[in-house]
């Protein structure tokens, strides 16, 4: 009994001296694999990470965010903008480029039947970073996003609208080089005029969280979900309607120099000011997604 007592000691330290050998190789290998990667693409683009680049980095990169979904009919609209990305400093970050849409809409409830495409405008981007890193665990850059389009982004229809997208950006890494968590304040006012209209005023109050976790090496998935309120007047002046999104991202280094971000997101929960529906799909749509590519020079 002794001997087999010792005999059984000695296979769990062998096995145990193993598995700690087979661990530390595990490890150096994961610290060797997973390097440091660029968080502004890691949650999708819905939201958005707070990195800027490398001083001097430039890119082209178009993105498209598409609309599917409203309370009835067929819907399905896109806007491609054709960026170009200039980072100056490291603190900084400019992107501007046209925007190319189009419309598939048959059957929608106070929306006219339309199936075309059209340059739509054109849109700029300043980011400046307010928080580095280090020392503080928590990043946080600025965007400034003004926009000008020539027709609807809902409907298609000919306008002429102005637009101020303004985002806090903020990311933390939670386990390093692995898991990050993002977070975003969204306040976008506008001011729209039809053909020969008056000019009418909207804006839009949004949140968000979101989780991403590197697999492999140079690959992100995680969840993203969004919290989005609608009013009539550039300054909240009344409310028509929220919405809840939630979907999955993902993020692919392909290159050194090319990657791919994307994300789909469905409304979950919403309300329409004075309308009994579980959803909001006036002033949103029922699906949305994004899909950025990012070529470097």
């Amino acid at each position: 009994m002794l001997q087999h007592g010792a005999l059984s000691t000695t296979a769990m330290l062998v096995g145990l001296s193993t598995f700690i050998c087979f661990t530390s190789v595990a490890r150096a290998q994961d610290i060797d694999a997973f390097h440091e990667v660029e968080t502004k693409y890691i949650f999708g683009n819905f939201t958005v990470g707070s990195s800027t680049g490398v001083e001097g980095e430039k890119a082209f990169e178009p993105e498209t965010e598409a609309d599917f979904g409203k309370g009835g009919g067929h819907y399905a609209v896109s806007q491609t903008t054709l960026e170009y990305e200039f980072t100056p400093t490291q603190y900084m970050q400019i992107v501007f480029g046209p925007t190319v849409s189009y419309y598939n809409i048959q059957g929608v409830p106070g929306l006219d039947d339309r199936n075309m495409a059209a340059i739509n405008g054109f849109e700029a981007e300043f980011r400046s970073v307010l928080i580095d890193r280090n020392p503080s665990p928590i990043a946080v850059t600025l965007s400034l996003e003004p926009e000008f389009h020539s027709r609807d982004e809902t409907s298609g229809a000919k306008v002429v609208n102005y637009g101020l997208e303004t985002k806090l950006e903020a990311d933390a890494e939670l386990i390093k080089n692995r898991l990050f968590w993002g977070f975003n304040l969204l306040y976008e006012p506008e001011t729209t005029r039809a053909d020969l209209g008056q000019w009418q005023g909207e804006s839009t109050l949004g949140i968000s969280s979101a989780l991403a976790y590197q697999i492999v090496p140079n690959v992100v998935i995680g969840a993203d979900l969004w919290y989005l309120r609608h009013y009539d007047g550039p300054t909240f002046n009344s409310f028509t309607g929220d919405a809840v999104y939630l979907g999955p991202t993902f993020y692919w280094k392909i290159a050194p120099k090319v990657l791919m971000s994307a994300a789909w997101e469905a409304q979950i929960a919403g309300h329409e000011s004075s309308v009994s529906c579980a959803l909001d799909l006036t002033d949103f749509s029922h699906h949305r997604a994004r899909l950025l590519l990012e070529f470097e020079f």
